[in-house]
């Protein structure tokens, strides 16, 4: 059986659990490596050296990440460390052993200041470290002209984790109001359908040359205030969601008011039909609720 070998870092997180859940439908294919920071540190770059040269690795998909917002404007170094240093590490061991690198960033590049969907193309201009450091990513991967694709997400939940679904969820048993803002645009996107979009994605691209970016998230738009009403609903949960303005919700980092993706472009190069996001969710709550 000739497989390709599928390194798979940050396989504890959300999107990583979910690629474990596709496994099964791609063992005759691939093989596949999970590792999180205590099977391999990718800030040590010999480290990473050595797995992939032992281990024959054809593919890196990258799901490791500084992902606290609010946290990165004061831990700039780890922020930093993590989104930039470490994928420049993935990129230059990639570059050597010509793997294909695989590597998640996020709507947080874009300023959200917008008034159409984005493209791909679309200058990027962050508004916080965490999505400063992100960009970084993209543009380490750039230098080093590794083989690569990179997919940026956003809103991405899961049954995995932590997230603002499960984060509803619980206080729509615990409270009997909320307030979420209102104010705030974006495509939630289930980190099942991601994983999905990744695998796809890498089959589309086994000869892949170059560095490609791709916006996924799933389809339609919505405001996290209405993305909580539909939590509640599809949950059978009575409590109350009440809008509130982003200024009326104190936090340290700034939000992209406006994060829609163009997404026609992952569309047509991966040959994916993306689900709808309320079809997503009610499949995550039933998981949550063992339906």
């Amino acid at each position: 059986m000739n497989q390709n070998h599928i390194l798979i870092t940050g396989a504890n997180g959300q999107l990583g659990n979910c690629l474990r859940d596709l496994a099964a439908a791609y063992q005759d294919k691939y093989r596949f490596f999970y590792t999180d920071v205590e099977e391999l540190d990718i800030t040590d770059a010999a480290a990473i050296d050595r797995y992939v040269a032992d281990n024959q690795i054809h593919v890196i998909i990258n799901a490791a990440a500084y992902t606290a917002v609010d946290k990165a404007e004061d831990d700039v170094d780890m922020a930093y460390k993590l989104n930039r240093d470490a994928v420049r590490n993935l990129a230059e061991v990639a570059k050597a052993h010509n793997c294909l690198l695989v590597h998640i960033s996020t709507d947080y590049v874009f300023s959200g200041e917008a008034c159409h969907p984005y493209k791909e193309d679309d200058a990027p201009a962050p508004k916080s470290v965490y999505g400063a450091s992100k960009l970084a990513g993209e543009q380490a991967i750039a230098e080093v002209g590794c083989r690569a694709i990179i997919i940026r997400t956003s809103w991405l939940y899961s049954e995995y984790g932590r997230n603002f679904v499960k984060t509803m969820l619980q206080l729509g048993r615990e409270r009997d109001e909320v307030s979420v803002v209102s104010d705030q645009i974006g495509g939630p996107t289930y980190a099942g359908d991601l994983a999905q979009a990744v695998m796809q994605g890498v089959a589309a691209d086994a000869e892949h040359e170059g560095i490609h970016i791709y916006n996924y998230a799933n389809e339609g738009v919505i405001s996290w205030y209405d993305f909580s009403k539909a939590i509640m609903e599809i949950s059978g949960n009575s409590c109350t969601v009440h809008p509130i303005f982003t200024g009326e919700y104190p936090a340290k980092a700034a939000r992209p008011a406006y994060s829609v993706f163009n997404l026609r472009k992952v569309k047509e190069k991966f040959g994916i039909d993306i689900p709808y996001w309320r079809d997503s969710l009610i499949l995550t709550i039933n998981k949550l609720s063992g339906k």
